[in-house]
């Protein structure tokens, strides 16, 4: 991990990311977000140096998440993390320093989690990207990545209101195995570890209908994800949030339905997306919401 790699004209050296890199990687990881958005007009996705560092802080301490930092000339310039919390792995978020972009890092950050991937036997990774980033894009495709989905992030007033038949509540351990369920019927997987960290902070709904357990989340916000049996029970666990944490809720613009009936109930479009993966993928046999992760 502690070689270095000489990728263009700089000289870069991967290693795993400590606590005591949270305050740089934080700083970088929001110029680096901040830098892009504004260079295409759009609003950054992270408010503050604050809220990146607190959010870095929590993933590099999360045993279940794998982080490296790229040093070059003996200063970090640049972070990425794998999220191993299930069969298939979540990469991001990739930073590097605005100051030496384009010179390597962030390939060298991607190959090393791709490796740790492989070694941990994944069956498939995956990332989302912004789609108006044409550089990350391009890079992940050269990588290997092949775009899934076309996604949106989506915020407004929250709805707060049942729809019919549809009873949504607090997700309790007790719930894990129906929700796997729904995951693999969806997928052809199961995402329960993200659904256990929901469980513990408190974010994590489930709808039942017709005494089963239809549709689970684990939490409504951008790192949160949901899936459903179908586009009413998604559109159950939408209505009944109190409000949308993050720049707001992923939505898949290929569900045409899912997409219009939001559109209708007041939220609006901020940022477009793009769902990539490498390995096994299948083609969502339900109603879905990404989360940033995949």
């Amino acid at each position: 991990m502690a070689d270095p790699v000489k990728s263009g004209s700089l000289p870069i050296t991967i290693r795993c990311a400590t606590p005591a890199d949270t305050a740089e990687c934080g700083r970088i990881c929001f110029e680096a977000f901040h830098a892009i958005a504004l260079q295409h007009n759009f609003p950054p996705d992270i408010p503050g140096v604050d809220v990146a560092a607190g959010f870095m802080g929590a993933i590099f301490s999360h045993p279940k998440f794998f982080c490296v930092v790229a040093e070059s000339g003996g200063r970090i310039i640049g972070s990425n993390c794998l999220d191993q919390r299930s069969p298939i792995a979540g990469v991001g978020p990739v930073t590097v320093d605005p100051a030496v972009q384009d010179r390597g890092a962030g390939r060298a950050l991607m190959h090393a989690v791709m490796e740790r991937s492989t070694e941990q036997g994944h069956a498939g990774i995956r990332l989302v990207q912004a789609a108006y980033h044409r550089r990350s894009l391009s890079l992940y495709a050269k990588l290997g990545f092949v775009v899934r989905e076309p996604l949106v992030v989506m915020n407004g007033p929250a709805l707060r209101r049942p729809l019919r038949g549809c009873n949504v509540r607090k997700a309790t351990a007790a719930d894990l195995q129906a929700c796997a369920r729904v995951q693999f019927a969806v997928h052809g997987h199961e995402r329960t570890g993200e659904l256990h960290d929901g469980i513990r902070h408190g974010s994590a709904v489930v709808v039942e209908r017709e005494g089963r357990i239809t549709a689970c989340a684990s939490g409504l916000a951008f790192f949160s994800y949901a899936v459903a049996e179908s586009n009413y029970d998604l559109q159950a666990l939408i209505a009944a949030a109190e409000r949308f944490d993050g720049p707001g809720i992923l939505v898949p613009v290929r569900n045409a339905e899912l997409f219009r009936w939001c559109l209708e109930n007041g939220l609006r479009v901020i940022e477009p997306l793009t769902l990539m993966t490498i390995g096994l993928y299948n083609e969502p046999q339900g109603a879905y919401l990404p989360s940033i992760l995949y």
